[in-house]
């Protein structure tokens, strides 16, 4: 009976236990997730310095994404995007039969696309594409040449053990060492001096005999010059150039697909995934057999190998001010923050006031001399204040200067991060990726027609820096995001261009063509549209 009861007391003891366990790790967790309410809470704002910087020539090869076009756009100006990549066999070592006749090349590159109908009685389907940027009757003039430029696996600078990296600006490289032939040569101007990117389906046969239409989804779809693949691939088997991807990597060394405007149409541009595309050679040749019989067969191509993204811009005038170097105030901080992906531009971001070097020492005392004028972080790190605060919610508020970019479209995502160690805050690498990061943020907020805004919970990183002494206050880098999960870093073509200090920036940044105009935290901005630090705190008792 008194072991029954010792064991009861033991049971409820570690129940109560488990329970205020749980109860306080349940607080902890939803102290980050509360809404914008804010009730019983105390609010305190903090001015932000931030100010443009330009980005430059960066490192553009093997990206997920790469676009291909031209993008018009009033506040940044244009952006021609060229691109290049290697070709691999999908099968190497081929063997071409007696007499081959080529009955078609095609070059297939698949869009990015939803299906918005189909219709029951027909099948047929209607798409939308998607990553297209420009006005719908855009077109571009679309030239597709052998490239001779040979984009090696292996930096030589770095005793080869390093990857070789290309760049936005290389564009003139490639220029120089493409073979003159134009492969895309078809009489249609559709196929090269007025290509557009079309939502249509495609039709490769016809219902025959109860079997249904093959429809491909749209796709870009090039024929390209028979004889050039005749000579340059089915002839070259014979001299063993198709023996292995490495022998005709060397040989025949890739596309180079060249941008440019086509007449006084507008331009367009699409983000293109070419590691799905193929050029396939059809062709016909003798059977084995029966010389008399022709055997159709097809030898593929995949685009894949390396690859680089070539970048030109036309920077619009305003844009172009606001990122010179010699505008740029990194001291008081500028008004208006341009952000701008590819080869574009960026805002530095500098939390809390610096002005002063003092600290304070367990009780409270000042332990360092200053100017007098109060540092903002120090004064919260201070122990007498952190023993009346409990930071529950940081944020920054990025508002987007609505006259400057009026009818632009926006991005829907712009990315923060640790702009000195080049890697994510605490805060992104402490969200829920597998959910996109919701708590980290830096979504569009489109609610208020008037006053869009992007919004950072950086809760955690500001807790770092008052609970920790020994952090660093680290600068903060902002840019355009086309992907929040990417947060790799790519580098900075050297020399850098005068002004530029950094030597990388975000890969998805690079990828993205659009742009943003932000205000910022000098004191011209209004008040309700100024960048700060707002924190939300409660008083324990």
């Amino acid at each position: 009976m008194h072991n029954n009861s010792f064991f009861k007391i033991i049971l409820i003891a570690i129940t109560v236990i488990f329970f205020t366990s749980c109860d306080k790790d349940f607080n902890s967790i939803g102290g980050d997730l509360i809404g914008d309410e804010h009730f019983g809470l105390e609010r305190e704002t903090y001015d932000v310095l931030a100010y443009n910087q330009k980005i430059g020539p960066i490192q553009s090869n093997n990206l997920p994404t790469n676009a291909l076009g031209i993008y018009e756009d009033a506040v940044f100006g244009t952006t021609e995007a060229s691109f290049a990549t290697q070709v691999v066999l999908a099968s190497v070592n081929p063997t071409i039969g007696a007499n081959p006749v080529i009955e078609n090349v095609v070059l297939s590159v698949p869009y990015f696309h939803t299906t918005t109908d189909i219709n029951q009685e027909n099948g047929n389907r209607t798409y939308k594409l998607e990553s297209i940027y420009g006005p719908e009757n855009g077109k571009i003039k679309l030239s597709v040449y052998e490239n001779g430029y040979y984009m090696r696996d292996l930096d030589p600078l770095t005793g080869f053990l390093e990857r070789q990296n290309f760049y936005t600006n290389q564009a003139s490289d490639f220029e120089s060492f493409k073979k003159p032939i134009l492969l895309n040569d078809a009489a249609d101007p559709a196929q090269n001096s007025a290509f557009f990117f079309d939502a249509k389906e495609m039709r490769d046969s016809v219902l025959v005999g109860g079997v249904n239409t093959l429809r491909p989804a749209p796709e870009m779809r090039l024929f390209l010059n028979k004889a050039y693949f005749k000579t340059a691939i089915i002839d070259a088997v014979a001299s063993g150039k198709l023996v292995s991807n490495d022998v005709f990597k060397n040989y025949f060394k890739g596309l180079y697909f060249k941008v440019e405007k086509s007449g006084s149409n507008p331009g367009r541009l699409a983000m293109l995934d070419f590691s799905k595309g193929t050029i396939s050679i059809n062709y016909k040749e003798d059977s084995s057999t029966d010389p008399a019989v022709k055997v159709t067969k097809s030898l593929v191509l995949n685009l894949t190998g390396n690859t680089v993204s070539l970048l030109s811009n036309q920077n619009a005038t305003d844009y172009a001010n606001a990122t010179n170097p010699s505008v740029i105030d990194a001291i008081s901080g500028d008004s208006k923050l341009y952000l701008k992906g590819g080869e574009g531009a960026m805002a530095v971001v500098d939390l809390f006031d610096k002005t002063d070097v003092r600290g304070y020492d367990e009780n409270g005392n000042v332990t360092e001399g200053g100017n007098g004028v109060p540092d903002q972080l120090d004064d919260l790190r201070n122990p007498a204040t952190k023993k009346k605060l409990l930071i529950n919610e940081a944020n920054l508020v990025f508002h987007v200067d609505g006259a400057t970019m009026g009818t632009n479209k926006l991005p829907n995502r712009i990315y923060l991060y640790d702009l000195n160690n080049h890697r994510p805050i605490l805060d992104y690498a402490t969200d829920d990726v597998q959910f996109g990061l919701p708590i980290y943020g830096g979504i569009l907020n489109a609610t208020k027609v008037d006053d869009k805004t992007y919004k950072f919970r950086i809760t955690n990183h500001v807790r770092n820096l008052i609970n920790n002494k020994d952090s660093t206050n680290v600068k903060l880098g902002i840019v355009i995001t086309d992907t929040i999960i990417n947060s790799t870093m790519n580098r900075l073509r050297l020399p850098l261009q005068p002004g530029t200090t950094l030597t990388r920036a975000p890969q998805a940044s690079v990828v993205s063509p659009l742009g943003v105009v932000l205000h910022g935290g000098k004191s011209s901005v209004p008040e309700d549209k100024k960048l700060k630090l707002e924190i939300y705190y409660t008083k324990p008792n």
